[in-house]
């Protein structure tokens, strides 16, 4: 199979003091901590754009506690959902489900939100600005009531992350961490839905990746 910018954009997990690697850490304490605050608790879980997920898949292979946990892994590149179903597979995680779908699409996440956890890690920096707040909206949407929302995007200048975190306020979130290195320009956000979660509106579009060049991840 021929390598897609999508599956070449992991490489730099191999460097486990790549950006991207330290980073991936940070998300996986992150729900580590999520999924400690809920013990013995039946949980579901949605990744959007969750590549080959490491993140999750990563973090679950190393506990106990993974058949509480129902997760759904949306990823439009083929290559990509091969990787993670091979890694779910070979970590015996049956309660994970890697859908091929594009998740910029709401119809992608019927059946399987409102969720308890959503992640965002690595959307915001690949789509527009207005993409991010389109997207910050709908999560009502994709969020059980008290969920939590996980994100990631660059602090490149212009620096889009105190935005982002209004844009979430304005939508019912409360900040419970913004980690923002200062040796790095990723960051880290994990925000707690307190509004009423919504309808799913399956005939919506909330983002659409941009081309490689105008991209702003954390490389």
């Amino acid at each position: 199979m021929t390598s897609t910018h999508w599956q070449a954009w992991h490489e730099p997990y191999a460097d486990e003091n790549s950006a991207l690697s330290r980073r991936l850490r940070l998300v996986q304490q992150h729900i580590a901590a999520w999924l400690d605050r809920r013990p013995d608790e039946e949980v579901t879980v949605v990744s959007a754009c969750a590549g080959q997920g490491h993140d999750l898949i990563g973090l679950l292979a190393t506990r106990p506690d993974t058949r509480r946990v129902r997760a759904t892994l949306l990823e439009y590149d083929t290559g990509n959902v091969a990787a993670a179903q091979a890694a779910a597979g070979g970590a015996g995680l049956t309660n994970l489900v890697i859908r091929q779908a594009d998740a910029g699409r709401l119809s992608s996440y019927a059946g399987v939100v409102p969720a308890d956890l959503v992640l965002m890690a690595g959307v915001f920096g690949n789509i527009s600005d207005a993409d991010v707040q389109r997207t910050i909206n709908a999560l009502p949407q994709m969020c059980a009531a008290g969920a939590t929302v996980i994100w990631t995007r660059t602090r490149r200048a212009p620096d889009l992350t105190p935005a982002v975190r209004e844009w979430l306020a304005e939508a019912g979130f409360v900040q419970d961490a913004f980690e923002a290195p200062e040796d790095a320009r990723f960051s880290v956000g994990v925000h707690r839905f307190e509004g009423v979660p919504r309808p799913l509106d399956i005939t919506a579009s909330i983002f659409t990746f941009l081309p490689c060049g105008m991209r702003r991840d954390i490389r």
